[in-house]
């Protein structure tokens, strides 16, 4: 049975740089919307409407029994959130995960925030932690991909880094994985230690990070829609992502306007767009 490369061409890299700008523009414009009152069903209608506007089309409508552009998940919702009416509150910690497909190749990309609620402000204080502490695990094993021999050491930096920030939990039922002519290709992507060192780390891998982060237990439960991932423990979640390549002169992160540059300054690395 014919097996396809987890490695890209040159050219191949450098088509993926459009179904990346796209996801991230439709992120972007998700992300501005966001606010009290709005709705998840709204978000989904804003990105679906910019994936079309960069000539492409949801990746996740493509997933079989999947009917939405984004995944909307909020407060104890992990991950595959499906997209409702129910308007955000203030103090919502909300995840948004999305991607495109253009010219057969994908992106995918996720972002956490928190929506300002002046009354409990404790609140929102402990759940952006969560989301900071989880948006800067995904920047350490992006820097680690950056400088690795083997895939797997993405997994150690981001572990070693939720560790060194206190009593958060790391999901281990789901992980990263490889993109490219699909959205979920091989190999995975852990967000922790595993034994083996996984595949080289080498020009033409192109792979999503996405570590999820919990509060609480990292035990969870699919609601009875057969999508959403919820804590079994009712504790707030968080959800980062981005595509990344890397190629000849360095890494490059597909979803990221910047291609990462204003992330990764601070871990000594500069991305270079794949030529």
């Amino acid at each position: 049975m014919f097996k396809r490369s987890i490695y890209k061409t040159p050219e191949q890299l450098r088509a993926m740089r459009v179904p990346g700008e796209a996801t991230a523009a439709a992120l972007a414009a998700a992300r501005a919307a966001i606010r009290p009152g709005v709705t998840p069903i709204e978000l989904d209608r804003i990105a679906e409407a910019v994936i079309r506007e960069h000539g492409g089309e949801s990746n996740f409508k493509l997933v079989p029994g999947y009917r939405h552009t984004l995944c909307v998940s909020v407060n104890d919702e992990v991950v595959h959130g499906i997209p409702g009416e129910r308007p955000f509150a203030p103090g919502d910690i909300v995840s948004v995960d999305g991607g495109a497909q253009v010219g057969g190749w994908n992106g995918d990309s996720a972002f956490t925030v928190v929506i300002d609620d002046p009354e409990r402000s404790d609140l929102v204080a402990a759940r952006r932690e969560l989301s900071e502490v989880t948006e800067s695990a995904l920047w350490r094993g992006v820097a680690a991909l950056a400088g690795a021999r083997h895939l797997n050491e993405v997994g150690e930096a981001i572990q070693e880094h939720v560790e060194s920030r206190g009593r958060w939990g790391i999901l281990t039922d789901y992980v990263g994985h490889g993109i490219g002519r699909t959205m979920h290709e091989e190999p995975p992507v852990f967000n922790y230690r595993v034994r083996p060192k996984g595949p080289e780390v080498r020009p033409g891998l192109v792979v999503a990070i996405e570590p999820m982060i919990v509060a609480g237990s990292i035990d969870t439960v699919v609601r009875d829609d057969d999508w959403t991932v919820a804590t079994a423990d009712g504790a707030d979640a968080a959800h980062w992502e981005h595509s990344i390549a890397v190629h000849a002169d360095g890494v490059w992160v597909l979803t990221a306007p910047d291609g990462g540059a204003d992330a990764l300054a601070s871990h000594g690395i500069v991305p270079v767009p794949p030529r």
